[in-house]
């Protein structure tokens, strides 16, 4: 967490669920956008889902940024009593045509790579048709069936979705840029955001 301080500040950043900073998506788009959003709130209301449209900087580890914000964003439309341990931050730098998905430690049992990645898959045709609404619309509907699936797996008591307590939280393979094949690793401790974030080109 200290290198990302030290690259985008150490200060907490008001934000909202929906923060189109890079002016991606018409004032319509956004409307669809947040009622997704609500939408996911109340059917998994431990939880919540936020969007950040960006450009970043070339050097800029996409990854790197989104579990940066997860963990230093204050999403001010959003009840105090949901951690950003709880929180799936959706990323998407216009500029280097790259998404990328950052979740709480929290969702360990419920999320992993092949699963974020699932979901970008199927946001990227409407990406591609430059219809970005609607492909946040199709990532959030199969990350619920995710959520869902996993949840019911977990209440049965599988021991593959189980949190292994004595293992320290960690990135691992996380970030895979589908333009260059580069995949980078990274291990944080004691943070809230600890888990999975995938590339997938959104021109």
């Amino acid at each position: 967490m200290s290198t990302a301080d030290a690259e985008f500040g150490s200060g907490e950043v008001l934000v909202r669920t929906l923060t189109d900073s890079a002016g991606l998506m018409r004032k319509a788009e956004r409307v669809v956008v947040q009622e997704a959003i609500e939408r996911f709130s109340k059917r998994f209301p431990q939880l919540f889902f936020a969007v950040y449209t960006c450009v970043l900087r070339e050097t800029t580890n996409l990854r790197e940024f989104g579990f940066w914000l997860l963990n230093r964003g204050v999403f001010e439309d959003f009840a105090r009593h949901r951690l950003n341990a709880a929180g799936i931050l959706l990323v998407m730098d216009v500029e280097g045509k790259a998404a990328g998905i950052t979740y709480g430690y929290l969702l360990d049992p419920y999320l992993d790579e092949d699963d974020t990645f699932q979901c970008l898959s199927k946001a990227h045709p409407y990406w591609l048709d430059r219809r970005p609404d609607q492909g946040i619309v199709a990532l959030l509907k199969t990350l619920e069936k995710i959520l869902k699936k996993k949840s019911r797996a977990t209440r049965k008591g599988l021991e593959n979705f189980e949190r292994k307590v004595t293992q320290p939280p960690q990135m691992g393979d996380l970030v895979k840029r589908i333009r260059s094949g580069h995949v980078h690793n990274a291990t944080h401790k004691q943070d809230a955001a600890t888990s999975t974030a995938r590339e997938e080109e959104c021109k």
